[in-house]
């Protein structure tokens, strides 16, 4: 099989030119500083706790919380989190604890839902549910990224202290 060599190189030097171009181009956007989330879990919706529990469990996952009779369980494994709902939401989603480890232990410096809340405001993002600002204690918001998808970010306890 004979190689187009004249074909090879102009291809090559398309393939150079457009790299060169995305790498000189000014990014769009101001950066910001990165928000200080929590931990993160994906939050199930599940038609059969117990089936699903199940299932995650061979997949070696454990029960470290929830409450089975209210429908909803949190299960780890060695590097990820999840939590089962059934009949609480619709759609699976992305969960953020600000204020929360892995373990669900109390952060002693975390950005409060509040802060984020206005950080993301301010870079025009659309919530869907807000908290009050002048809050003090657990409180959540809610919002979609581009595709849909629902991002929950939940905090459990009172914002850091000054």
């Amino acid at each position: 099989m004979r190689h187009n060599l004249s074909g090879t190189l102009t291809v090559l030097l398309c393939l150079l030119s457009l790299s060169a171009h995305f790498r000189l181009q000014e990014p769009t956007t101001e950066p910001t500083q990165a928000l200080r989330l929590g931990n993160f879990s994906v939050s199930l919706a599940v038609k059969d706790l117990n089936a699903s529990r199940t299932f995650y469990e061979k997949l070696g996952f454990r029960m470290i919380g929830g409450e089975a009779t209210r429908n909803w369980l949190i299960l780890q494994n060695d590097a990820s989190t999840i939590g089962l709902f059934q009949g609480m939401f619709d759609k699976n989603m992305l969960t953020f604890n600000p204020g929360w480890d892995r373990n669900s232990q109390t952060l002693s410096d975390f950005d409060d839902v509040r802060m984020i809340q206005q950080s993301l405001k301010e870079q025009g993002l659309k919530l869907e549910v807000e908290t009050d600002a002048a809050g003090t204690g657990a409180a959540h918001v809610m919002l979609f990224d581009p595709d849909g998808n629902p991002v929950l970010i939940d905090q459990h306890v009172a914002g850091p202290t000054p």
